[in-house]
């Protein structure tokens, strides 16, 4: 959730490959190396957000400055903050926090220049034909005044309510659908550098919300809207990590745009015990490899790191414990975790398919062409167990007429030899019980004509 006054995130360097910024590479297995550290070497960011009322704290001050490669502000860059009187700006706190991830070299994501929460009260009486005008000059000045210093923008904030439909905020009420589109296109304007991202919570696995989300980005590649990621906030529950996450990852990556963990913690039922802590720390590495198996991951950070400034228990009374680090700046269970998990040391969470008695009825698979361009699709195949006990490992064939090739596959295991294409399930999807079903996707290319193949079989052990 995150309909709430938020406390804030933290800093991390990781971003600074990108911006062509000499760091060393660590060596992958090397422990005492940091989470920014071992970040970079995989080619992402691991940071952290954080807010002005902690930098008073100088031993958090110094584990926020060394342990992490990338910062979002918290809470003063959002309009209350910075327009707290129509047209008069000021950005001394958030200066404050980019100053800082400059001095640590750390990059930072600016968060977030629409948002239905913490804005002004003037803004509500501002007239809806003039709101448009307001809303721009807003992005202008503070996506201006940031301009070059920040690597990403959280554009526009929880849009959409859990359904998929459109959040009545006074913007849209005022606006109307297009207010989104017109945010993004006013950063572009404002900030030509840096990456325009729309953020959001409850968006992590496959559901109505993620599929609105989906669609919009969907319809702004479509119509030329300058977005460049999504922003999955990931505020999730010990024991309830959607098992789709990485798919739903690769799915917005499929779509051509960059895809960031933004505002991870992962709370439990207070007090602390080992058990939860076990499986919080299973849960943050069930995230992390999730970004990583994806190219266009670009990175995670964490909505602070330490459970001292965590904003759970104010939201959630008798919910906390939620972050990598505890009260007292001590690593957690959860921290090794991430660490072992950037640095390439940890074994998969799920076993590979066994291997059982021929299934009754076996399978069947479904192709499905969902969009096309010029030269490349996307298709999805949806894989059935029609048996009467559970598939245990399937494998999907066909071949392709008119000489496509698939170039980028998720959610299983691709060879090809010629126009033969296989597609064995991956580690953690091979089991699909009675009447169940599970999917696969992949980008391909095309010239000339893209026939769907006349045959598409599955077989199961």
């Amino acid at each position: 959730m995150t309909s709430r006054i938020r406390r804030p995130l933290t800093l991390g360097a990781a971003a600074l490959l990108a911006l062509g910024v000499a760091v060393a590479v660590p060596t992958l297995a090397d422990a005492s190396t940091t989470l920014g550290q071992h970040a970079a070497a995989r080619g992402k960011y691991f940071g952290s957000a954080t807010d002005n009322p902690e930098l008073s704290d100088a031993p958090y001050v110094s584990i926020l400055g060394s342990e992490f490669n990338q910062i979002t502000v918290g809470n003063t860059m959002k309009w209350q903050y910075t327009e707290p009187t129509q047209g008069q700006f000021s950005y001394g706190q958030a200066d404050t926090i980019v100053n800082l991830a400059r001095a640590n070299n750390q990059s930072v994501r600016g968060h977030t220049l629409v948002w239905h929460s913490q804005y002004p009260g003037w803004v509500d009486s501002v007239p809806a034909s003039q709101l448009l005008g307001v809303m721009r000059n807003h992005i202008s000045n503070v996506a201006g005044h940031f301009n070059g210093q920040v690597i990403h923008w959280d554009v526009v904030n929880e849009a959409f309510e859990e359904n998929g439909t459109r959040r009545q905020s006074v913007f849209q009420r005022n606006i109307g659908d297009s207010y989104i589109a017109e945010a993004f296109r006013a950063a572009r304007a404002a900030d030509p550098t840096a990456k325009l991202y729309y953020n959001d919570y409850n968006i992590e696995g496959l559901g109505a919300k993620s599929d609105a989300v989906y669609n919009l980005v969907q319809s702004f590649k479509q119509q030329g809207v300058p977005i460049d990621g999504v922003g999955m906030q990931a505020h999730l529950i010990i024991g309830q990590v959607p098992s789709s996450v990485q798919q739903n990852i690769q799915r917005f990556a499929a779509l051509g745009v960059d895809v960031a963990i933004t505002e991870l913690d992962i709370r439990m039922n207070l007090p602390r015990d080992t058990t939860k802590d076990t499986q919080q720390a299973n849960d943050y590495r069930t995230v992390v490899n999730a970004c990583l198996a994806v190219t266009r991951c670009v990175g995670i950070t964490v909505w602070d790191y330490t459970d001292k400034y965590s904003w759970i228990p104010s939201v959630f009374p008798g919910q906390g414990a939620a972050l990598p680090y505890d009260e007292n700046l001590n690593k957690k269970p959860a921290y090794t975790a991430i660490h072992d998990a950037l640095a390439g040391t940890t074994t998969p969470t799920s076993a590979p398919p066994t291997t059982a008695a021929p299934n009754p009825g076996g399978c069947s698979a479904t192709y499905q062409v969902v969009s096309q361009w010029q030269g490349g699709f996307q298709a999805t195949v949806t894989v059935r167990n029609t048996g009467t006990s559970a598939v245990n490992g399937w494998t999907v064939r066909w071949t392709f007429a008119n000489g496509q090739t698939v170039t980028n596959l998720w959610n299983g295991v691709v060879t090809s030899s010629g126009s033969a294409v296989t597609v064995r399930n991956a580690s953690y999807n091979g089991s699909i019980p009675a009447s169940g079903s599970t999917s696969f996707g992949f980008l391909g290319s095309w010239n000339g004509t893209n026939a769907v193949p006349a045959s598409v079989t599955c077989s199961s052990p």
